[in-house]
C-alpha cells in the first residue's frame, strides 16, 4: 500500500523543484496527517492550487483575492484531505463557478512554499502549495466571496497583473507544457491546441 500522505509525481524536474520537493516531504514527514489541516502549532500547512487555462488554452484565470490583495491563481487548504489533487478541482469549482475543468496531467505541475503573513485567526506560516495545471471548457465565470474579481488574463500578460515570481513560473511553465504539447500534437497531424 503505497502512503496516504505521498503527493505524487511531480512533472518539472530541476533544482529549484527538488529543494522545494525535499521540503515539503519532510515537513509532511515530520508533520504526518496534521500537514493537511490549519493546525497553527506546526507552521505551515499543504494547500492545493489550480492554474486553469481558457478553453482555446491563451488565457489563465486569476483571481484578485480578497484577503491578500493580489492576482493569484485558484486554490486553498485541504482542511484534513490528504488527495491535494481533488483539493485543487474542489477549490478551482468553488473559486470559479466553471462547470468543467479537465485536469492536464495527473502529475504535479508546481511546487511554491511561501510565507503568509499574520492575522487576527493566524500566525504567520509557511504554504506548501501543490499545483495543478487544469483547463476550462467555457469563459464564463461566477466571482466568489474569496475574491475581488476573476478575469482570464492571456498568458503573456501576466506581467501586468502580477509581479511574483510564483504566478510567472506558473506562465513560463504552462507555454512550456502547451509548446511541447503542440510539437507532440503536430508530429501526430492533429491540432495544436485539440480544436
Amino acid at each position: 500500500m503505497t502512503n496516504p500522505h505521498d503527493i505524487g509525481p511531480f512533472m518539472y524536474d530541476d533544482a529549484r523543484e527538488r529543494s522545494e520537493i525535499d521540503r515539503l516531504r519532510a515537513f509532511v514527514q515530520a508533520n504526518s496527517g496534521a500537514s493537511f489541516s490549519r493546525d497553527p502549532c506546526i507552521g505551515g500547512h499543504v494547500t492545493g492550487s489550480a492554474f486553469v487555462l481558457s478553453p482555446d488554452r491563451t488565457a489563465t484565470l486569476l483571481t484578485h483575492h480578497a484577503k491578500l490583495d493580489r492576482w493569484l491563481q485558484l486554490g486553498g487548504h485541504c482542511d484534513g484531505l490528504f488527495d491535494v489533487q481533488f483539493v485543487a478541482l474542489k477549490e478551482a469549482y468553488e473559486e470559479s463557478g466553471l462547470p468543467k475543468l479537465t485536469l492536464l496531467s495527473p502529475d504535479v505541475f508546481d511546487l511554491d512554499i511561501h510565507c503568509i503573513p499574520a492575522n487576527a485567526k493566524e500566525p504567520e506560516h509557511l504554504h506548501y502549495d501543490v499545483r495543478y495545471l487544469l483547463q476550462s471548457s467555457q469563459w464564463e465565470f461566477e466571482t466568489s466571496v474569496e475574491s475581488k474579481a476573476l478575469r482570464w488574463v492571456p498568458l503573456g500578460d501576466l506581467p501586468n497583473f502580477s509581479q511574483s515570481e510564483s504566478v510567472l513560473r506558473l506562465g513560463r511553465k504552462a507555454l512550456e507544457f502547451l509548446a511541447s504539447r503542440s510539437e507532440i500534437t503536430s508530429r501526430s497531424g492533429q491540432t495544436a491546441f485539440g480544436s
